[in-house]
């Protein structure tokens, strides 16, 4: 049997995380890099993926930067195929970048609703076809899918991003089904409110706030570093048997009716 640090260690391991200059994405790949993994970050943000990047360095971390569009299909074959020529591997991919426009759906104009759903959940197809086109079937994959509780749940105003957080658990439970056999999982995680930049806006509005984390039976909102533990256990061998699966970190949002 094997011991726990083995268990959830990443030694050896080669990870691409998507929108990963800051937030929920920064946090996901310090945790990997924590665990031993060597992290590529990605971001679209160039000046900030390399400010991350320096500062994971510094930190005594293995990592590398890698600034691409998600919603570029050329661009990302081109940064798959660095990735297996730079390291012959990609063992993890999280599939986080995403963006989000506060509107109904009446309010979206069609390039609005295009962009998140383009961003916040066909990117995520083509980057996930990509990396596992280069996945190795003998060593396996794990691939994360980044959704949310609004993928599972919704409130008005922010339409088109409640549609794509559905899309990506569907899209989730798709690919947990063709990849499979070839040794690769494929899970998701779905966060709920957390008090990162992008959810600055929301924060900043008292009564919204305070409207969450009274929702929430952990009376509070997260913090990024609470993701660590969920994303380090999907892309280790301590979830070896876990494919297909919604990991909810929510405090309990979602369990409860008020």
């Amino acid at each position: 049997m094997m011991e726990n640090a083995h268990l959830f260690g990443l030694d050896g391991r080669v990870a691409l995380v998507t929108g990963a200059a800051r937030g929920l994405g920064a946090a996901m790949a310090q945790a990997l890099a924590t665990a031993g993994a060597h992290v590529v970050l990605n971001d679209i943000d160039e000046a900030a993926l390399q400010a991350t990047c320096e500062a994971f360095q510094a930190a005594g971390h293995s990592a590398e930067a890698s600034r691409f569009d998600v919603t570029d299909g050329k661009a990302v074959r081109q940064a798959m195929a660095a990735v297996a020529a730079r390291h012959g591997q990609l063992d993890v991919l999280v599939n986080n970048a995403g963006i989000a426009v506060y509107k109904t759906a009446a309010e979206h104009d069609d390039a609005e609703w295009n962009r998140v759903l383009d961003v916040n959940l066909t990117a995520l197809h083509v980057v996930a076809r990509e990396a596992g086109a280069v996945m190795s079937d003998t060593r396996g994959g794990r691939i994360i899918n980044i959704a949310s509780v609004l993928g599972l749940l919704s409130r008005p105003g922010v339409a088109s991003y409640v549609v794509a957080k559905h899309g990506v658990v569907g899209l989730t439970r798709a690919l947990a089904g063709e990849l499979g056999p070839r040794n690769i999982t494929c899970n998701a995680i779905a966060p709920g409110y957390f008090e990162t930049e992008m959810n600055e806006t929301l924060g900043a509005d008292k009564a919204f706030h305070a409207m969450i984390a009274e929702r929430t039976p952990l009376k509070r909102w997260a913090t990024p570093v609470e993701l660590a533990g969920p994303v380090v256990f999907l892309a280790s061998r301590a979830s070896s048997f876990v494919n297909g699966h919604v990991l909810i970190v929510d405090g309990g949002m979602t369990s409860c009716v008020f």
